[in-house]
């Protein structure tokens, strides 16, 4: 692998921009490609086979582009697809993103819990196996199937919608909100909103240690000073999604 060589990140949409922006906060010297599969999007409701199909065809990209590292950015994409990738292109390092359930576990673990996260994802067994083995029995799984596809669409008004007809039910009942897609860190005011002073987790910042973790003990690391770049691509060509990513990268 070459240290000068990109860091390939892909999501089903654009949602994976709150990966990205908590690598490049430690990895400022990177070159990045991102891959949106709106075309395919959303991942929460196809079969395991179709999802690693998609992976597959992904991987198969940055592979050509040279990338030295993986991210899949997609929860339900890294609980259906990742140790099947990481057998077939064992040359290659993935980090995979994962809802932050243990760190409830670590910091919260007498408070009441939400995992917010895709049906494809909740349904997965490598979710599961997290759950069993750190549930701290107050905790409530809700499948929030739709929700990417309303996030990636951008209307305020639908998304407010949504969440006040899923979440209504749970206010003032909840203390830790764990946001089991990368799309939902983008509506944390909106859940605020309905839910109130909740505590949220988000596994995108202990992705970011991990991959820097991974490319420190492979001598991958770019330590030369450079500008971060970053080539978008989106598979069903949106110049809309490519507007809206940057929007989303260029937030603080």
């Amino acid at each position: 692998m070459n240290k000068n060589g990109p860091i390939g990140i892909f999501d089903s949409g654009i949602g994976g921009a709150t990966v990205l922006k908590e690598i490049i906060k430690i990895l400022p010297n990177e070159t990045y490609i991102y891959y949106s599969d709106s075309k395919n999007n959303p991942y929460g409701d196809k079969t395991d086979q179709e999802i690693v199909a998609l992976c597959e065809n992904i991987v198969e990209f940055f592979i050509k582009e040279n990338c030295k590292a993986i991210v899949i950015a997609c929860n339900t994409a890294s609980a259906k697809a990742v140790q099947y990738l990481r057998k077939r292109y064992y040359h290659i390092p993935f980090i995979a993103i994962e809802p932050a359930y243990k760190m409830v576990y670590d910091y919260a673990y007498n408070e009441s819990t939400l995992v917010l996260a895709t049906k494809g994802t909740i349904e997965s067994e490598k979710f599961n196996l997290l759950y069993h083995t750190y549930d701290n029995h107050k905790t409530i799984l809700l499948p929030c199937v739709g929700l990417a596809d309303v996030i990636e669409e951008g209307n305020k008004e639908k998304i407010k919608q949504y969440v006040k007809h899923h979440l209504e039910l749970y206010t003032g009942k909840v203390k830790n909100v764990v946001l089991g897609c990368t799309h939902y860190p983008l509506i944390i005011e909106e859940i605020k909103e309905v839910l109130g002073d909740v505590q949220f987790f988000n596994g995108a910042p202990y992705l970011a240690n991990h991959l820097k973790e991974v490319l420190q003990e492979k001598d991958l690391i770019n330590n030369e000073k450079q500008d971060t770049t970053i080539q978008f691509i989106d598979s069903s060509n949106s110049e809309q999604k490519k507007n809206r990513f940057f929007e989303l990268i260029k937030e603080k």
